[in-house]
Order: C-alpha cells, then structure tokens, then sequence
C-alpha cells in the first residue's frame, strides 16, 4: 500500500477541478440550491479518480523505459543521450521523463514531456556538455504516466544508476583526423602546406635502374658487385613529438566553462594522433613542481591508448610552475632532438622574462613551440564603447595587456623559439597547422 501511493500522483487538473468544487460548497453557504450540485460533482471526480486509478494500475507493466549512455563522455563536447520509452497499455498516454542527470551539470528543472501511441515505442534524445574530467553519476530515470482522463499520473522509476567517466575530447580527436588527411582541411581553418626541401633518412641499398639521381651513387658498393648501386632515402619520419602540458596556477583561467589546462589536455590528444597517423612518434608529459604523467614518444600499437588515460587523469593542484626543474628533466631524459609543443600561458613581459633563460637552454637541443593564449574576454571588453572616465581607464589596462601578448611572440621570435598565440577555442587548430608546417619546411 505504501509503494501504491509513493507511485501516485495527482495532476494540476485534479486539483484545478477539486478547490473549484471546494469553492462552490462554499457559495452554496449563501445559495442552498447550490449543495447538491456541489455534492453531485464531488461524487463524480472522486468515481472519475477511482476510475483512472483502475485505467493506470490495472496494467502491471505499465510503461517500460531505458537510458541508454555512451561508454565514456566526451570533455567540451555534446554528448548524445538516449531515453527509450515503451507503451504497453491499450490506450494513448501521456508521459513525463524526469531523468537525474549528474550533479555536475546543476540542471534541477530537466523534463521531457510527449505522448505515446497504443504499444507505441519512442526514442528521447537531449545532449550534456561537461567542462570537468572525472566520474558522472547518473541517479534514476522517472516516468510519469497519465491516463486520457488526466487527473492523476503513475510514477514509476527505473534504477539505472550509472558511472560514466568523462574523458579528454576523443570527439575532436576524430573529427581531425579525418579533416586531417582529406580534402576539407580549408574548412576547418587548417591549412594546407606545400612542403620546402627534403629531410631524408637512408633506406636501403639498391641497383641502379634509369632515372635514378646518379648522385646517389655508392662507388664502394659499385666496386664489390661490379655494376652500379645507388643509396636509397626516404623522407625522415618517426621524429619524437612531445606535448608539454604547464599544469600550475596560469592554467587555472576558464573560457566558456572550460579550463586552459583542459584546452591543452584536449589538444593534446589530436596532435598526438595526427603525428602518429604521420608516421611520428607521439609522447606527453606535465610539469609544475615537478615534471609528472611521462608517456615516453613511441609509434606502437596502444600509444594512443595510454596518451589517453593519462590525460584522463591528470590531476593538479594549479601550484607555481617550476621551469629550471622541466629543463633539467627534458635535458635527462630526451636525448634524440624533439618537437616540443608546450602548452602555457604568460601574461605579461615580465612574466616571461623570468623563464626566458629557461626557454632558451630547452630550444638549443630541441624545436621549441611555445603556445599560450589569447584573452578572448579582454577582447570582447575592448569592442564595447567607453562613456566615463573609469571606462577608458580601464579599456587602456586592457589595451596594454593585449600589446604585450604581442610583444612576448616578439620576443620569443628574437631568441628563435617558436610561438603560437592563439584563441582558446582555437587551440586544436592552429597546432596542427604548427604541426603541419613544421613537418613541411623540414625544420626538425
């Protein structure tokens, strides 16, 4: 019996019909005529309640339904949900989905209503966002059905509570390697790179057919087989490209929800399986107090596998970056000359300044990129008009912030290190064409 009215409720129309009738019992205080009338329709909502109770009960099934989840969420994505809700009742119904969705997402008010046809079966899809690494917990699925008649629903909740852990942007990861390597790159704003000389790599060493570059002769090997070998090279691949991720306090910022260390996360992962799909070795680690999260550059099957996982579980306490311990540790541990594509973030000259010379003992032994980002807010500040005295004090703070994004990329450029400062939101993409352009000047 308890669970019968835990399962039952009543509409807004039952209560709408109720205090009506609740107000004519009082009018009929003055208007005696009124009380039958009154009586009479109490009488008939309490037989029409009883009567869609019976409608609604009477079918043991009821309403079937099933919430279907992708293995892992997708972070900074849209991820598709799918709610499957079945009719097993001989008459139309009316249906409310209230599904409790993960407690990161703040969304108290979701409701999906519709209708569902005589042992009619329809699919529900609505799309989650989330801005956060980790674990979502999905609690019950609610239905609530109503009869026709209206004047009550049946409640019936589905257990599936379920775990789905939200992983770095796997949804972009395909979507550039598939833009990557077609036509389409224009479209997505990659560009696509004519390549400038050669970086070749000896191969093998075969006999001389027509055509061949007699430059390439191998007058040793000639003499031994008495007729003409050549030297066979190849363009150079399998060159270490390492993703350098700052995981302290200047990573911490957000733009639309979603941190910068989860932009560079996000990144991460597409540039390492392009390189890999380039015939690169693809590799990553983070650094802020110590250097942390090692994933040494390899092209083995699996590698993409465990870049994946551990970007997955980073974790960071957005402490102060120490770049001396990164140098020594790259110095130690990198030997083969690598593309470095650090991830980090200077706001000021000064900021920069304290780790040029850090920067610059890195860039001696390796191709360093150092990509930090646009402050796309100051921006938006910077479009709006000034009307006080305040306003363009402030626009001029603003100003010099920007100006000094530009004077870092200077002087970065000065020391010949590489630079890329870029929107957020456009991370993914100007590194691959970093990435892209590298490759084709050979600069490596």
């Amino acid at each position: 019996m308890k669970a019968f009215l835990k399962s039952l409720y009543f509409k807004k129309l039952f209560f709408t019909v109720f205090f009506s009738i609740t107000a004519l019992f009082i009018v009929s205080y003055f208007y005696e005529n009124l009380f039958g009338v009154a009586k009479l329709l109490i009488y008939t909502l309490l037989v029409i309640t009883f009567f869609d109770i019976l409608l609604l009960y009477r079918n043991k099934i009821g309403a079937k339904a099933a919430r279907i989840l992708p293995e892992k969420l997708s972070n900074g994505d849209q991820n598709p949900i799918h709610i499957r809700v079945s009719n097993s009742y001989r008459f139309r119904i009316g249906i409310r989905i209230i599904d409790e969705i993960p407690i990161q997402f703040q969304e108290r008010n979701f409701e999906i209503a519709s209708t569902l046809k005589t042992s009619q079966e329809k699919q529900f899809n609505y799309e989650l966002k989330p801005v956060e690494r980790g674990e979502y917990h999905f609690g019950n699925l609610n239905i609530f059905t109503s009869s026709p008649i209206g004047l009550i629903e049946r409640k019936q909740t589905f257990s599936n509570e379920e775990m789905v852990p939200n992983y770095p942007s796997f949804l972009q990861l395909k979507k550039y390697e598939f833009i990557a390597f077609t036509n389409k790159l224009k479209l997505y704003g990659l560009k696509k790179i004519r390549r400038i000389g050669n970086t070749l790599e000896f191969e093998q060493i075969k006999e001389y057919v027509t055509g061949d570059d007699i430059r390439n002769i191998n007058w040793k090997a000639t003499a031994k087989r008495n007729h003409l070998m050549v030297n066979q090279y190849q363009d150079e691949k399998s060159q270490p490209i390492y993703s350098v991720i700052d995981a302290g306090r200047v990573m911490k910022m957000p733009f639309n929800g979603l941190s910068l260390l989860d932009y560079a996360i996000n990144a991460t992962l597409v540039i390492s399986n392009i390189a890999i799909k380039k015939q690169d070795k693809a590799g990553m680690f983070t650094f802020s107090r110590n250097v942390k999260n090692i994933v040494a550059a390899q092209r083995r099957k699996g590698q993409m596998n465990t870049i994946l996982e551990t970007l997955y579980n980073i974790n960071t306490d957005f402490s102060e970056s120490d770049y001396a311990r990164l140098y020594t540790d790259i110095k130690r541990n990198i030997n083969q000359r690598s593309l470095l594509l650090l991830y980090t973030n200077f706001e000021t000259l000064d900021g920069l300044n304290r780790q040029l010379p850090y920067l610059q003992a890195i860039a001696k032994n390796h191709l360093l990129v150092v990509i930090f980002f646009k402050n796309t807010e100051l921006k938006s500040f910077l479009d709006e008009p000034a009307h006080s005295t305040r306003q363009i004090f402030e626009k001029t703070i603003a100003e010099k912030f920007v100006y000094e994004k530009k004077m870092i990329v200077n002087e970065l450029s000065k020391h010949g290190i590489h630079s890329i400062l870029t929107a957020p939101e456009d991370l993914t993409v100007n590194t691959i064409n970093k990435y892209l352009e590298i490759k084709a000047r050979g600069l490596l």
